[in-house]
């Protein structure tokens, strides 16, 4: 495992037009670390800077503390899983997997014990002599995964290497990547535009929008903190409500309401829709609305409301039946209401 420091990286693909700009970062030793990002935001070519696939216009990067920006790809101890899995048709399971280490020098015994143990890591090993096209989606992207774990990488480069998998192994695999990672203490670096993939697996990510870091912590952090309304939104579903902002609170049309923090020149508050909460009329702080629509998905409704002309979502779990145009009565969890702007 290694610490990883991204000091202002830039790069253009087309003079003037940046899909990185300034970036910097660390990611600590052992840390499962995410890119998070709409297309063209700049996560896959930060991570083949990373690699050394692209070469950055400025900064540098350095694993350890040693300056690996001009290293070529063989040696900056780096190892990557492509989202298209990259494995050769023609050879066998083990053969894909040695494929780094014949490259390295390793050979014999070793070579066998090396590609055994990283078959062994993705529970593929008995099916070291198949035939990749033999293998399901799953396995190919395990072993992609082997092979970049049997070179005992310092750092580990995913680029969104589950898009391809239907829902049920994308779940599936998320739990053996963390795992993986967190057994071998594994430094990785990954990217993808999926939040919930995000969310579930990283200890730390960084949002990137039109080439920078828009915000930088914990999922939980980013999850229930957005900096701003492109993080909140891009992290799942978000009510904003415009009002005026004065004195740690927020007037709107249909109520006045204390914020969880203050942000200078604040002008909406947002909340995510399961920090609302139903309520008996009569209750301290709460407010009337009107049911619009529900969406039931079974262990919760999606409800969308309305108060004051304002429609938002509340989202509630082991929900009674409600129908369009029933008054219900809210509340707020102020610690999660956020000033933003």
């Amino acid at each position: 495992m290694a610490a990883v420091k991204i000091e202002n990286i830039c790069k253009s693909f087309v003079p003037g037009k940046p899909v990185l700009d300034n970036v910097s970062l660390e990611v600590t030793p052992g840390e499962l670390f995410f890119l998070l990002g709409p297309s063209g935001c700049g996560k896959s070519t930060l991570l083949r800077i990373l690699a050394g696939l692209v070469k950055a216009d400025a900064g540098r990067i350095c694993f350890d503390g040693v300056d690996i920006t001009e290293l070529p790809p063989e040696k900056r101890q780096a190892a990557m899983v492509f989202q298209n899995y990259a494995l050769w048709p023609h050879l066998s399971v083990f053969e894909n997997v040695a494929f780094g280490l014949r490259i390295l020098g390793v050979k014999g015994k070793k070579l066998q014990s090396e590609v055994m143990d990283a078959l062994d890591t993705v529970h593929l090993a008995d099916m070291a002599e198949r035939r990749v096209p033999s293998l399901s989606g799953g396995q190919q992207q395990r072993v992609a995964l082997a092979r970049a774990l049997a070179v005992r990488p310092a750092v580990l480069l995913l680029d969104e290497p589950l898009s391809n998998l239907d829902a049920r192994l994308r779940d599936s695999m998320r739990s053996e990547i963390s795992r993986i990672c967190r057994e071998r203490q594994q430094t990785a670096i990954y990217v993808t535009h999926d939040r919930q993939e995000a969310l579930s697996m990283a200890d730390r990510m960084a949002v990137l929008q039109n080439g920078g870091i828009s915000q930088l912590g914990t999922p939980r952090e980013l999850y229930d903190h957005p900096a701003n309304r492109f993080c909140g939104s891009f992290l799942g579903d978000i009510n904003f409500f415009e009002g005026t902002v004065a004195d740690g609170m927020i007037t709107t049309a249909f109520g006045k309401f204390p914020l969880a923090g203050a942000v200078a020149g604040a002008n909406c508050a947002a909340i995510r829709p399961e920090r609302i909460r139903f309520v008996d009329a009569g209750t301290c702080g709460a407010f009337a609305a009107t049911v619009i629509s529900g969406s039931f998905g079974g262990d919760n409704t999606q409800w969308q409301c309305e108060a004051g002309g304002v429609r938002f979502a509340v989202l509630e779990t082991a929900s009674p039946e409600r129908h369009s145009g029933d008054t219900v009565y809210l509340k707020f969890d102020p610690d999660f209401l956020l000033a933003m702007k």
